[in-house]
């Protein structure tokens, strides 16, 4: 385990899901090499993942403004130069991130194995099997530079103290908290709202319901639904990222799509229950260290050519609400049993 003080540049600028998933791998590095200095190169918005990470610094990639093109890439090679930067893991491996480290020529550079070929044989039905996962293909990636991680004793945060204005937002009333994020960035990938309100409707009569989501139309249909029930509060649209992941962190767990949401609340350590439409968990996209039957999968009898895609952007028209073949009993049971 013993190396030589390094500094890391690790790239990976999106999206939220996956840059979530690092923070677990980053842990576990920093963990069993704490001499280990890390700057992440990502989106500014997501600096609060690494907010309780010792001797890991981000900065900000601005890749839509002044880091744009390859005219941008080199002024921010020239940016990072100055920290003195010893290797590179690349945990994106996109164009942008290959021209980018041709400018740190001579740097020991590693890139994600994202396994494409075999994706691709996931989807098209000729090999229907469990693929590494992400963080592992992530894991590997250090691996490779020379360091040994191992991901299956992780450690995680405390939960946060929540501010006295967060308890009165919550009405907590001492019943577990479960947060539900019913949305994600492709239709096909969501259960069905009007069923998702019989799930909400289900489990608010036990249990404290935290609403999660994002854009302007989500945020309108989640505050319908806080109105419509006791014990159920929406806070999309109401906290900063740093707010959001100290509320996330004192759930009892989380029911989420299989979306950003659901790989937050994972790597705060935080139980979660995934449900999956036209993806499918075998692509190695499932939350961090949770238990496989924390999955629920559409009825792949009913909708064989699941996985569709591997992001969930492209399937039929008719796969459309293919995770409405998990009946909310289903989650209701699977939610109570678990949490």
């Amino acid at each position: 385990m013993v190396k030589p003080k390094q500094h890391i540049l690790v790239i990976r600028l999106s999206a939220m899901g996956d840059v979530a998933m690092t923070v677990p791998v980053l842990r576990a590095l920093i963990k069993n090499y704490p001499d280990i200095k890390i700057t992440v190169l990502t989106r500014e918005f997501f600096a609060p993942f690494f907010r309780d990470l010792s001797n890991v610094t981000v900065f900000p990639a601005e890749v839509k403004k002044r880091h744009k093109g390859v005219l941008g890439l080199w002024k921010l090679s020239n940016e990072l130069k100055v920290f003195k930067i010893d290797a590179i893991a690349d945990l994106h491996n996109v164009l942008r991130s290959q021209i980018l480290k041709l400018f740190f020529f001579g740097k020991q550079t590693i890139q994600i194995d994202k396994g494409r070929a075999e994706k691709k044989a996931l989807v098209s039905g000729e090999n229907f099997q469990q693929l590494k996962t992400t963080h592992q293909r992530y894991a590997d990636v250090f691996n490779k530079l020379g360091y040994n991680l191992d991901l299956s004793n992780p450690t995680f945060p405390e939960r946060a103290v929540l501010s006295t204005e967060m308890q009165v937002f919550l009405r907590h009333n001492f019943k577990k908290i479960i947060g539900i994020a019913p949305f994600a960035a492709h239709a096909g990938k969501m259960y069905p709202l009007n069923l998702m309100k019989q799930v909400i409707e289900a489990l608010s009569k036990d249990y404290q319901i935290v609403l999660f989501g994002g854009g302007k139309q989500e945020i309108e249909a989640l505050t319908a639904i806080e109105n419509s029930f006791d014990n159920v509060v929406n806070a999309a649209g109401k906290l900063n990222l740093n707010e959001e992941l100290d509320l996330i962190s004192n759930l009892d767990g989380m029911l989420a799509m299989d979306s950003g949401n659901a790989h937050m609340a994972a790597m705060m350590g935080v139980k979660t229950i995934t449900i999956w439409g036209v993806t499918h968990p075998f692509a190695g996209f499932a939350p961090f260290n949770q238990p496989n039957d924390y999955a629920l999968v559409a009825n792949k009898d009913e909708f064989p050519e699941i996985p569709t895609s591997i992001f969930g952007n492209k399937y039929p028209e008719n796969y459309k609400e293919a995770a409405g073949s998990i009946t909310p009993e289903t989650v209701v049971r699977k939610v109570t049993e678990v949490f």
